[in-house]
């Protein structure tokens, strides 16, 4: 039965989709079964998965609306098998715009794809779910489909303070729509050694979360910058790029997590615990405790 993950941060521009489709491509590549769910209009995921969105014949949109199923609605990508790193895509287009109108009136609105992906799950190991970045409808289908969510950030101060806002959404999730919802773990993106305030963010992420935070890190690389023009992921457009060879890895660890979790998600709590462990995490604090 797959592990469905949602890559979501409510801040955009921190590699959401970048992460999701290299993860997808790393995990197909070390020989994982895996889907691709693209919920954000923009179609982003599915363009950087070799599918061009406008010659979509059913997307997300008919599969939320329950006039199509997934197993309908799929596609394969012929660039990405020839590259060795072939997964299955739902993709989206602009016509997802028009979801969140429609869902609004509708029965179960934010369960929707979680009923959907049901009848799938057994042919995936990994189910990857992009999310636009706001919390909105769409967004909550992905929340409450999933059985984690890998936050992808960089280590950035305003970066810090978006993730609080995250982690009260999870735990407002969990608490009220999806019991399974937990943090897997924080992807640090985009990141450059040489930064000194990089360096004490990562860090502080350590001290912090402990091992909810990822082992891999993946590095400001260009190759990765250039691959979605290309209609692919870094992984498939330039494995050998320092970015790509990160991915991989990190879907190594990913596939390592998978086994301990056979049992269940693991909690995402702080490594050190506190008298007020419910009050929502700031993590800016933190920092400018340090700076202090």
């Amino acid at each position: 039965m797959a592990k469905i993950f949602c890559v979501a941060n409510q801040k955009g521009g921190v590699g959401k989709t970048t992460t999701t489709v290299n993860l997808a491509a790393g995990l197909a590549r070390v020989g994982q079964r895996v889907l691709m769910v693209d919920l954000d209009p923009q179609g982003n995921a599915t363009m950087g998965s070799g599918v061009d969105k406008r010659k979509l014949e059913l997307s997300v949109y008919d599969v939320l609306l329950e006039s199509a199923s997934i197993a309908e609605a799929r596609v394969r990508s012929d660039r990405l098998q020839e590259a060795g790193c072939s997964y299955d895509i739902l993709g989206a287009n602009r016509d997802l715009a028009g979801a969140e109108v429609e869902l609004v009136d509708l029965e179960r609105r934010e369960a929707r794809l979680r009923q959907a992906l049901k009848p799938v799950e057994a042919e995936y190991d990994f189910i990857l779910i992009d999310c636009p970045p706001a919390l909105s409808l769409l967004t909550l289908n992905g929340l409450c489909a999933a059985h984690g969510v890998i936050v992808p950030m960089q280590c950035e101060y305003f970066a810090l303070e978006g993730l609080s806002d995250l982690v009260n959404t999870i735990k407002q999730v969990h608490a009220n729509l999806n019991k399974d919802l937990e943090i897997i773990g924080l992807l640090r993106v985009m990141f450059d050694p040489r930064i000194t305030l990089q360096q004490q963010v990562s860090d502080q992420l350590k001290a912090h979360f402990g091992d909810k935070v990822f082992n891999t890190v993946i590095p400001r690389n260009v190759r990765l910058a250039e691959a979605p023009s290309y209609g692919l992921p870094g992984v498939a457009f330039d494995p050998s790029a320092r970015g790509s060879q990160s991915f991989v890895e990190f879907a190594n660890e990913m596939v390592e997590r998978l086994g301990t979790m056979r049992g269940g998600p693991a909690k995402a709590t702080p490594k050190t615990a506190s008298a007020g462990a419910d009050a929502p995490v700031s993590l800016g604090q933190l920092l400018r405790k340090k700076e202090q």
